[in-house]
């Protein structure tokens, strides 16, 4: 019996950057429908290497055909709009319409190295975005734009050519806070959650829907993502081994084991493991998973995207 309609990407990390275009075109050729990568101007001490998005992105959509491209996300108050804006519509341009705007404000953990290193304060992130934001969607619709706020100040801008999707490319929020599910319902096309049990990933779409509601927007058209870690193994100890040292030795408490909290973050196991993960997703209100398998080389990271796209995604695809 087939499960629910899903839509399935894969997220590459943004210091696993082997080959791009490789990555993409292997990606379309499994039957992914989007590919996806985060970003760092600078992370960790001492930093490690890492890409931009936007660029990456647009190898990938020279690499491929169909298959979608998704910033996953952009550190957005990093950047100036214009030239943010431009960037965008020269990836989607570039791509023929195919690029997922994903952005994010960024977390906590190592964060204020790469914003010291723009010049932007970190603790202003926030509020910095919901203007970008604003600004953004006009500079991607209007001609002669000007601007006067508290972070961005321009007159008479004009960026032709515009998006080739009308009316600017999906935008999709990321996020944990409820200002972050605020940003979503108000200003974006999309919620993209990450490191949520599925209980929180319910709750905070019905937190998207109720500040959208606030807003007086329509969300009939709105996608219901998520980043999602997972491991994909014929003997599931080895996947949840993965997701332990990947992810539950990450974030361990003195509540709470590294083991429960792989359960809880992680798809992981056999492929019927993960089908059962999905379909919780699913009834959680989720319709486009993004998944970041656990691996550390290229060999392994593809033998688990061909698993999964063998065994587990024609379960949920008519």
């Amino acid at each position: 019996m087939a499960g629910p309609k899903i839509t399935f990407g894969v997220n590459l990390s943004v210091d696993d950057y082997w080959d791009v275009p490789e990555f993409a075109r292997r990606a379309e050729a499994m039957g992914y429908g989007r590919v996806t990568m985060g970003e760092h101007v600078m992370d960790g001490n001492p930093p490690r290497p890492t890409l931009l998005n936007l660029p990456a992105m647009a190898a990938a959509a020279g690499a491929t055909t169909n298959i979608r491209v998704m910033t996953g996300i952009v550190i957005a108050p990093l950047y100036d709009p214009v030239i943010l804006a431009k960037m965008v519509a020269s990836v989607d341009r570039v791509s023929g319409g195919r690029l997922d705007f994903g952005i994010g404000i960024s977390g906590q953990r190592g964060t204020k190295i790469e914003f010291d290193a723009v010049g932007v304060n970190v603790h202003t992130r926030g509020k910095r975005t919901d203007e970008m934001l604003q600004v953004l969607k006009r500079l991607w619709t209007e001609e002669h734009v000007s601007h006067h706020g508290d972070f961005f100040d321009f007159d008479d801008v004009t960026l032709l050519p515009l998006p080739s999707q009308k009316p600017y490319p999906p935008i999709w929020v990321s996020g944990r806070s409820d200002a972050a599910m605020r940003r979503a319902g108000a200003m974006g096309d999309g919620w993209y959650p990450y490191l949520f049990t599925v209980r929180r990933i319910k709750a905070s779409n019905e937190m998207v829907r109720q500040f959208a509601a606030e807003s007086g927007r329509d969300l009939s058209y709105f996608h219901w993502g998520l980043n999602q870690p997972t491991a994909i193994a014929a003997d599931a100890s080895e996947a949840m081994a993965l997701a332990v040292s990947n992810v539950g030795e990450r974030y361990v408490t003195p509540e709470r084991s590294a083991e429960s909290i792989a359960q809880a973050l992680c798809i992981a196991g056999t492929p019927e493991d993960c089908i059962k993960a999905v379909e919780d997703r699913a009834a959680a209100g989720v319709e486009h998973i993004n998944l970041g398998f656990l691996a550390s080389e290229p060999d392994a990271f593809y033998r688990q995207m061909e698993m999964f796209a063998s065994h587990v995604m024609p379960h949920f695809q008519e």
